[in-house]
């Protein structure tokens, strides 16, 4: 009867609305728009709650506890750089761990950790406790970064290639929306929305632990008799590889550290390029990631969007460095075109790291390796400000060409560096489980 009134009512009936639904969810998959299957759909899910919640916290934690808990700028940044580098070292061991024991079920407790982590933010006062936190919420991060390794692979299966570079639009676009909620916060500047910024990051890591408990849980991957306990750290090619990545890394602060200074310090370009670089830059991300990593599916096309990158950073910073000294609009042209070109060196480092530190780790152990990779990469963001301001903003045009000189150094050594971690392999591909 329902069916009878729909259809005299021009609407569909049930399954003429699923089938619509289906067609619809079918053009939004053909369009890259969602992934094709449910847990890639969750795991984007969470990825973009999750990174919503972290992106606040990271725009207003500076403001948070200088105006809100009452702690000298100085010990601040103190405190945030030790939890930085503690941080780095739980990585291997979770990621150990998950491979052993299911990486969804170890990645679930590290959001718990880090959003009771961030809940107690609100609660202390003394530098102490804030750092006890801070290195807390990092080690769960880290850790986080690692168990979450061996489940995009799991999850991602053949179209693993193009679900990576999903999941890092979505990263990009839930930042850019935690930048504008954070500006409004920022805005009132009052308590109340620095204390509702954290206590919603928080949030965030409960409200991704529960969209990742909708996932199956993912059997560990057998170890073959011969493979070694720590072996990520013994593999010499995967290690020269990481190495190299993390120096190519240290890009990620050019447009988030050095650029501004360079703007305001030394070029007559106008002040609001600060503010737009950073969205240009995570709105080509957004937009072209899945594109640029089309065919970056081996590791001999990931050495090559390597060596591509490396050239695309020298242009780009080399463009950035012009400005200096140029009249305001020629600045400004200068600075725009080397963020594009720098953005266009991100999307390929981005492409050929990623397949690199998933293909040339053995299945059993992604979630070790993915934490070796992550210490390099860590460790590469605790340097970068230091060797940013000594090259970028201390030396001038030279200091600018000659990082982008070590970028194009880095990127062509990567090829071959890739072929004899190749050749060192212990253990054939293993299909992702």
């Amino acid at each position: 009867m329902q069916a009878l009134q729909d259809q005299k009512a021009g609407q569909p009936s049930g399954p003429e609305l699923v089938g619509d639904n289906e067609r619809g969810r079918s053009t939004l998959v053909r369009r890259g728009l969602i992934p094709e299957t449910r847990p890639q759909q969750i795991l984007a899910l969470a990825t973009f709650v999750n990174m919503i919640g972290s992106g606040v916290f990271m725009v207003s934690a500076a403001l948070f506890f200088t105006r809100v808990v009452g702690l000298p700028l100085a010990q601040v940044g103190l405190g945030m750089g030790i939890a930085a580098a503690v941080g780095l070292f739980a990585g291997v061991p979770v990621g150990h761990l998950a491979d052993r024991r299911g990486p969804r079920e170890v990645y679930l407790w590290t959001l718990v950790i880090q959003g009771a982590a961030m809940a107690a933010l609100v609660l202390v006062q003394s530098f102490w406790l804030v750092l006890v936190a801070l290195c807390l919420g990092e080690l769960a991060r880290s850790a986080g970064g690692a168990a979450r390794g061996p489940l995009v692979r799991g999850v991602g299966g053949d179209s693993l290639t193009r679900y990576r570079a999903y999941l890092r639009s979505v990263a990009n676009l839930a930042g850019s929306c935690a930048a504008v909620a954070a500006g409004f916060a920022v805005q009132f500047d009052t308590r109340p929305a620095y204390l509702a910024l954290v206590l919603g990051n928080a949030l965030s890591f409960v409200a991704s632990a529960g969209i990742i408990s909708a996932l199956p849980s993912l059997p560990p991957v057998p170890v073959p008799p011969t493979a070694n306990r720590w072996e990520a750290v013994k593999d010499r090619g995967y290690l020269a590889v990481t190495v190299l990545d993390g120096i190519m890394s240290i890009h990620h602060q050019v447009l988030l550290f050095a650029l501004p200074l360079w703007i305001v310090r030394h070029t007559d370009a106008p002040r609001w390029l600060v503010g737009a670089a950073a969205l240009v830059n995570t709105a080509l991300v957004v937009l072209l990631q899945v594109r640029a990593s089309r065919g970056v599916d081996g590791n001999v096309a990931a050495g090559k969007a390597l060596r591509r990158s490396g050239m695309a950073f020298f242009i780009g910073m080399a463009a950035m460095a012009a400005a200096a000294g140029l009249p305001s609009w020629l600045a400004l042209a200068g600075i725009v075109m080397g963020i594009v070109v720098h953005t266009i060196g991100e999307l390929w480092h981005t492409a050929g790291s990623l397949e690199l530190r998933f293909s040339l780790a053995p299945a059993h152990a992604q979630g070790q390796y993915m934490g070796l990779f992550g210490f390099a990469a860590g460790l590469a963001n605790v340097f970068a400000p230091s060797v940013l301001a000594l090259c970028c903003i201390a030396w001038g045009v030279p200091g600018w060409l000659l990082l982008g000189g070590v970028f194009v150094v880095a990127g062509l050594v990567t090829p071959p560096v890739v072929r004899w971690a190749e050749r060192r392999r212990p253990y054939a591909e293993q299909p992702a489980q």
